[in-house]
């Protein structure tokens, strides 16, 4: 059964079988996979998960904050209370997802990473 790297990774999914939860606590990777087993030690996404969500949001918050700008100018503590919280929240949101979608691409490409570490 071959699992969708991105599928798995925005359920936060073991990216071999697609059942098995990937996290234990908000971003620590478990070791093993419950349900197939496999190791998932080898894992190795560095800072990627979170240059892709300061990308990611960066982009929808400036575009949301210019559109607010241009079309109601709200004072500035109003931009700050809007966007900062916004932010906030979805970094968070994403950070997870991404982590997971990141591990399970890299175990479809470099699958003899994990091989090698079991």
């Amino acid at each position: 059964m071959s699992v969708s790297p991105f599928g798995a990774g925005l359920r936060c999914k073991c990216p071999a079988c697609g059942r098995g939860a990937l996290f234990r606590g908000f971003l620590s990777v478990v070791p093993e996979c419950a349900v197939c087993g496999q190791d998932l030690r080898a894992h190795e996404e560095g800072d990627g998960p979170a240059v892709f969500a300061i990308l990611l949001l960066g982009a929808i918050v400036v575009g949301l904050a210019l559109l607010a700008e241009v079309h109601f100018r709200p004072p500035l503590w109003l931009h700050a209370a809007l966007w900062t919280p916004l932010t906030l929240g979805g970094a968070v949101a994403l950070l997870r997802p991404l982590k997971a979608t990141l591990i399970a691409l890299q175990f479809r490409h470099r699958r003899e990473d994990y091989d090698a570490a079991g």
